[in-house]
């Protein structure tokens, strides 16, 4: 068995998922290592989800019987969990959604909504990058669209990095938001925050950072990284689908407007105007993922149980590894970074002129699950000159022997097609 420095003790961690022991394909042992798109779930939040709906579900904050006191202080807690995690300054400022794409989408929204000196209209300017999953290009597209603002972009290198060379000329006086990933989930890139950040504060623009394939994987400090928002989802580390946070700073959600009405986010209603609560409520619209927030606190739990600088060790050992090993397979091509220097556990690729839709069908008949396709990053692909890749990417129960079982069987694809 490899042994690499650094790694958790992933024999004692994999017992706390019952879905790593499945067998598939007449027996097949399950390699999981499609991590990037969804983790799996413990036991330790499975318990809690099942005793949340047992016990304590009701609806929050109106009610005055137990079950809604109950049911409140669980999902308020969830909300200091959060806020403790990413370091917030305060609970107000972290918001749930019921995914990443929803907060990116609140924070578009509120900017085209908004009074000076927020507002996005024809005479500003949107920045994004060419890395970026679709949930973080779309909803500014449709802002543009919607206000005639330009978009503009950082384009790619080709190693994957971000091409930072023209940074003045993109982010002007003119650009009004920054939006941009941390960690890539095609290319597993680390982007340079720090650089984005300061030029961006030096034309006054706001920064939004979508930190899904941060948040399972590294700690995260909303306040060092000096951004306005700051965007994640909870199926991604250990919660349960259905939850994502939008992480803002107070003053800013205290001047901008909602994104959804309804119940809960107002303060008084009539027929001619309506008052909203203070945030988060304010964004907060109709009944909240009540037990997915509870999910979501309890998988934030677990995650502080091993620690966050373990599991950023664990995962650089492994793509470290993997790195060292795809390479070794004849006619494959990483895309994105070929090292593991500042780079997350998602390494994507292709393998000579074999389909990745191909290669991911006859993985999967061997028990190996991957991901193929363009990762919902299909600008990435046209960059590339690639209809597609194969995905593979790792978590905290990964271990180096599914890394050997997924080179095999790239072995067998190989030999497969010839």
């Amino acid at each position: 068995m490899t042994q690499l420095p650094g790694l958790l003790d992933t024999e004692a961690i994999r017992k706390d998922f019952p879905i790593l022991d499945r067998l598939v394909h007449d027996g097949k042992k399950l390699v999981y290592l499609d991590n990037a798109a969804t983790s799996q779930t413990p036991r330790q939040v499975l318990d809690v989800l099942s005793e949340y709906y047992e016990e304590h579900n009701a609806n929050v904050h109106r009610g005055v019987h137990v079950l809604a006191e109950e049911a409140t202080a669980l999902y308020e807690g969830a909300r200091d969990k959060v806020a403790a995690f990413i370091n917030a300054p305060s609970r107000d400022e972290v918001i749930f959604t019921k995914n990443a794409s929803e907060s990116l989408n609140l924070v578009a929204n509120m900017l085209g909504w908004a009074d000076e000196p927020y507002r996005v209209d024809q005479d500003t300017e949107i920045v994004i990058t060419e890395m970026e999953h679709h949930s973080n290009i779309v909803p500014w597209q449709l802002l543009s669209q919607r206000t005639g603002a330009k978009l503009k972009w950082f384009g790619l290198t080709d190693d994957g990095r971000l091409d930072l060379s023209n940074i003045d000329e993109i982010i002007t006086e003119k650009t009004k938001i920054v939006s941009f990933v941390l960690v890539s989930n095609i290319l597993g890139t680390v982007n340079p925050v720090e650089a984005i950040v300061r030029r961006a504060q030096e034309v006054g623009a706001l920064v939004c950072i979508d930190a899904s394939q941060a948040a399972p994987h590294m700690p995260l400090d909303v306040q060092a990284l000096q951004a306005d928002f700051v965007a994640f989802t909870g199926h991604k580390m250990c919660g349960p689908t259905g939850i994502g946070v939008l992480w803002g700073r107070q003053e800013l959600l205290e001047d901008l407007p909602p994104f959804l009405g309804g119940g809960e986010m107002i303060e008084t209603v009539s027929m001619h105007s309506s008052t909203f609560a203070p945030a988060p409520h304010k964004f907060e619209a109709g009944t909240p993922p009540i037990a997915q927030a509870v999910g979501l606190g309890a998988a934030i739990d677990y995650l502080n149980s091993i620690g966050m600088d373990r599991v950023l060790a664990h995962e650089h050992a492994l793509t470290e590894y993997a790195v060292k090993r795809l390479l070794e397979v004849p006619d494959l091509r990483i895309i994105g970074p070929a090292t593991a220097e500042d780079r997350g556990a998602a390494i994507s690729f292709t393998l000579g002129d074999i389909h990745p839709h191909d290669v991911g069908q006859v993985l999967d008949e061997q028990g190996i699950a991957v991901r193929v396709g363009h990762h919902c990053a299909r600008p990435v692909c046209l960059r590339y000159g690639i209809p597609a890749t194969t995905r593979a990417s790792f978590y905290l129960y990964s271990t180096p022997a599914e890394i050997d079982a997924l080179v095999d069987g790239l072995e067998h694809v190989r030999n497969f097609f010839g």
